[in-house]
């Protein structure tokens, strides 16, 4: 890696910051190493660098830096959440249903995974609770299964792994696999292995739309 006053570790990281905080989504490793001049690589072992800073049990910032599978992204840590709610008016109450927190473990602990094994695992259909999961972008289409009627396999997102403020489904808590048909499927998570409270702008009493079953 060049270390020149030009491409100085501490500038490296500085332009890092910058891209990241402008954005305000995911940058993806590739577009942050074409637009800084680095390997992939090297680009990799500089943003883990910055990450400890970031991230430790000591460090005093208000946000962290999210290293996923193919970029990484600034999130406020969620201990100050009480102040951006009450600073940018965002309401509590866009917790997602039981039903869908089922359905977003199962697909967290077995991914990638098909509507019909969801709906196996659960006795019941699962197509309305899939389909508001993919609308908040916490799961999505990643592939299809090489059988019959070639059926849509579906797996988390950035946006999940973001908004459980973790870098990887490995981070997940452990769970017991469950059975079907007597064979073990895999780990499954019951709804209560994970908590999520998706924000939302307040809004008026009309505008609400509960998540239905």
């Amino acid at each position: 890696m060049d270390e020149s006053p030009k491409n100085s570790i501490t500038e490296l990281e500085a332009a890092i910051e910058a891209i990241l905080y402008a954005a305000g989504h995911s940058v993806s490793y590739a577009k942050l190493s074409e637009v800084l001049g680095l390997q992939v690589r090297e680009l990799k072992q500089l943003i883990s660098h910055m990450s400890e800073k970031y991230n430790s049990e000591n460090s005093q910032r208000g946000i962290s830096l999210m290293m996923f599978d193919d970029g990484c992204q600034f999130c406020t840590k969620e201990n100050f959440a009480p102040y951006i709610r009450e600073a940018l008016g965002i309401r509590r109450g866009g917790n997602l249903s039981a039903s869908s927190m089922e359905v977003l473990a199962i697909v967290a602990y077995n991914q990638p995974v098909t509507r019909s094994y969801v709906d196996t695992v659960r006795g019941v259909d699962s197509a309305y609770a899939m389909n508001s999961l993919i609308d908040k972008e916490l799961i999505e289409a990643v592939g299809r299964l090489d059988a019959p009627g070639r059926p849509m396999l579906y797996g988390t997102t950035d946006n999940f792994l973001r908004v459980f403020g973790i870098n990887s489904v490995s981070e997940l808590p452990d769970v017991e696999p469950i059975k079907i048909d007597g064979e073990a499927s895999g780990q499954v998570a019951v709804s209560e292995q994970l908590s999520l409270d998706i924000e939302q702008p307040e809004q008026s009493p009309e505008e609400e739309i509960p998540e239905q079953e």
